[in-house]
């Protein structure tokens, strides 16, 4: 029998409607959320994800101001750009655009973005804020991914959930996330990835299994049990061609399972607006 589909348009749509009354109550007390973006270089798939943040934004009446700078950028330039979000009183939120030209020290820049402006969850403050249970910007995937096992009703709590990639932006914040003790996690965690070489004997004895590795095709069917859950997080783009690492005949073996298109794309952006909101909420109860 074939997987029963997770699609994430239905999780972001729920998430928006959660947000719009708090989006009203902030714009009736005169703070019109505003969300920032930094763009450093002409990455086509990076221009495109930044310019449907934009999109969004103008759609919902925020401010969206945009910095775009050039390949031949400074890393000067782009301190410069993020102190400029830092301190606009119009930005209540904003982000640095990832990847970034080989030359531009990305840590460096993500340590002097504001971490009640940082949108991503990705300032180490926030990832600390994370670890400990604190409220705060969470990475906007793996708080995707958790809202969207929520929506579909998979039972977490106390499940195995193996997770094959380790990446800052998703597979570590999320091994935190679902392995804390929230309504919708607490579970019996395991992060493997592409350096263990018998990974699959991990993702074949679980439950809930999340591909985070960004290698295309990494998951395949004998990597699975029979009617467990998958999750797509990982994908790479090989121009505009998107490629997941979960292959599509997974879809025979697992009982739940995320699209190749439309997945835990759409609760990603769901989630970033989210986390926007909470930072005017934050800055709104401040004032």
């Amino acid at each position: 029998m074939p997987a029963v589909m997770m699609p994430g348009g239905p999780v972001a749509e729920a998430v928006f409607a959660d947000l719009a009354p708090r989006i009203d109550a902030l714009v009736a007390r005169g703070r019109r959320p505003g969300l920032g973006t930094i763009l450093v270089g002409d990455d086509d798939a990076s221009a495109r994800y930044v310019g449907m943040k934009m999109k969004k934004a103008e759609e919902m009446g925020w401010t969206s101001p945009h910095i775009h700078l050039g390949d031949d950028a400074s890393q000067a330039d782009v301190l410069a750009a993020i102190r400029e979000m830092n301190d606009a009183d119009d930005v209540d939120a904003f982000l640095v655009q990832h990847p970034a030209p080989p030359h531009i020290d990305y840590d460096a820049a993500l340590m002097t973005v504001d971490p009640d402006k940082d949108v991503d969850g990705m300032h180490p403050l926030n990832m600390g804020r994370l670890a400990l249970g604190v409220d705060g910007p969470i990475p906007c995937t793996p708080a995707g991914i958790e809202a969207l096992l929520a929506h579909y009703e998979v039972p977490v709590a106390g499940r195995s959930l193996v997770i094959l990639g380790r990446g800052i932006t998703l597979g570590r914040p999320l091994a935190l996330l679902m392995s804390a003790k929230r309504p919708h996690a607490n579970a019996a965690v395991t992060v493997v990835h592409t350096g263990v070489p018998d990974w699959p004997e991990y993702t074949k004895r679980a439950d809930i299994v999340v591909a985070a590795a960004g290698v295309p095709g990494i998951l395949q069917p004998e990597h699975l049990t029979p009617g467990c859950v998958v999750v797509g997080g990982g994908v790479r783009y090989e121009g505009k061609r998107l490629l997941p690492d979960v292959d599509e005949t997974c879809e025979e073996i697992a009982g739940w399972i995320t699209p190749r298109v439309g997945g835990v794309g759409p609760t990603t952006i769901a989630m970033l607006f989210k986390n926007a909101v909470e930072c005017a909420e934050r800055r709104a109860g401040g004032q």
